[in-house]
């Protein structure tokens, strides 16, 4: 009799432990939540992770077509809970790891031996190092989509150890990136696996440093004050695949960046002249448009900036605003001249044409203008870039353009809901209310 009630217990015990072998707790959360916030300093945007054994804060670089999570293994890295993934694991099949790594120094995270070798990127300096693929546990805050809820955690979360030589370049205190690429390790991916979410994060990131923008992860609503949800509005357009490799390290793989269509771009409803055959991906990676969260402005192929550029001054006279050139900042407004509206000063719009001409992603003054304060009063300069004659991707899209815009990204589907500006809907992307609620 007693041996039949221990084995009844061993036996719900496991039951038990294999239920939440992933997920704490064991009620699954519909969202996850993360703040972003902006550096003043390199305009990078970076958000708090919490990892580790005991639970450690850590300040990381958001990425959004970045290939993991990797964090400094180097300095400070000190938990119970790290495991390193071994060659052959089923945990190194997802990754894009290169060879099985051998470390000559006493074991330590990031330095053992017969482990997955992967190699984390600096985006920013376009900077890779060989690395170790590892798991810790990862905790978050959950949300309904209105207030954050509580926090969960998973407990063998797979990321990457990075040197510290990596870190150069990025924002003061920052140890690491957070990847949020399509690649099979993402956040979005390996999140979506742990808590069985719909394979789709959304991304809204903050106009002021004093203020702070919101990343989710999962199903919305994705709800700001006043009680507006801002993913009933979304217009949709496809995702685009890279057939080739973007990450500072060679790769065969395809890129883990997010691309879309753009097809035309107009300035006050009328189309600009452009060479079209730079707008589409050719077969050795070069061309297209991509989104990017590490460009602080949006870069241009040459003649398609100067073709921007021109047709906006063009339009900006017409309206009776001059544009003029001032050193080391270039095209710029006087700020008292210009009128304002509710979605930022009043100068021409400009529509990224994608898959129709109904369906165009439309930056208003907040975003095709960068303020900028002097001695002798305010500018309101071009938050346009000139990207060269020969760049690898035509268009990137700038993060000052992604600024009080909602975008969701549908892994599953392949598929991008974008917002344009959300000032035109009387919110912003630092409207979150993270404040813990029961509900």
């Amino acid at each position: 009799m007693a041996s039949s009630l221990v084995f009844f217990l061993i036996s719900t015990i496991l039951i038990l432990s294999n239920s939440i072998s992933n997920a704490q707790p064991s009620s699954r959360p519909r969202a996850l939540v993360l703040s972003i916030t902006k550096d003043a300093s390199t305009l990078q945007y970076t958000t708090i992770i919490r990892q580790r054994t005991p639970l450690a804060t850590i300040n990381v670089v958001l990425d959004l077509g970045g290939q993991f999570l990797w964090v400094d293994c180097d300095q400070f890295y000190e938990s119970s809970s790290y495991v390193p993934a071994r060659c052959g694991s089923a945990q190194c099949s997802p990754a894009r790891y290169t060879s099985c790594a051998t470390c000559y120094a006493p074991p330590r995270p990031g330095c053992n031996n017969n482990t997955c070798g992967v190699s984390p990127d600096n985006t920013v300096t376009g900077i890779a190092t060989s690395g170790e693929l590892a798991q810790d546990i990862l905790a978050m805050e959950s949300t309904n989509g209105k207030n954050v809820v509580s926090v969960v955690s998973v407990r063998r979360f797979l990321f990457t150890c990075g040197s510290t030589i990596l870190l150069n370049g990025l924002a003061s205190g920052v140890r690491g990136m957070a990847g949020l690429g399509r690649g099979r390790i993402g956040l979005p991916s390996r999140l979506a696996a742990a808590f069985s979410f719909n394979k789709k994060f959304a991304i809204c990131l903050p106009s002021s440093i004093s203020a702070s923008g919101v990343v989710f992860f999962g199903n919305g609503p994705y709800i700001m004050q006043p009680n507006i949800d801002i993913s009933t509005s979304l217009t949709y357009t496809p995702l685009l695949i890279n057939p080739v490799g973007t990450s500072s390290a060679y790769t065969e793989e395809k890129s883990t960046e997010y691309f879309i269509g753009v097809k035309s771009i107009k300035v006050n409803d009328k189309a600009i002249s452009l060479n079209t055959s730079l707008l589409s991906i050719k077969s050795n990676g070069f061309g297209g448009t991509k989104i990017s969260t590490v460009n602080p402005y949006t870069v241009l192929e040459t003649s398609i900036y100067k073709a921007l550029t021109a047709a906006f001054i063009k339009e900006a006279n017409l309206s009776g605003v001059p544009f003029t050139s001032r050193p080391r900042v270039g095209f710029c407004f006087d700020s008292s001249k210009v009128g304002s509206t509710r979605a930022g000063p009043k100068v021409p719009n400009i529509d990224f044409v994608l898959q129709s001409e109904n369906v165009y992603w439309r930056i208003t003054g907040a975003n095709s203008l960068v303020p900028i304060e002097q001695a002798v009063g305010s500018l309101l300069c071009w938050g346009f870039v000139d990207g060269g004659s020969n760049p690898r991707t035509s268009i990137v899209i700038g993060a000052h353009q992604l600024q009080d815009n909602l975008l969701q990204f549908d892994l599953a589907t392949s598929r991008l809901g974008f917002s344009s500006s959300l000032l035109s809907r009387q919110t912003t992307c630092s409207n979150f209310n993270f404040i813990t609620s029961n509900a």
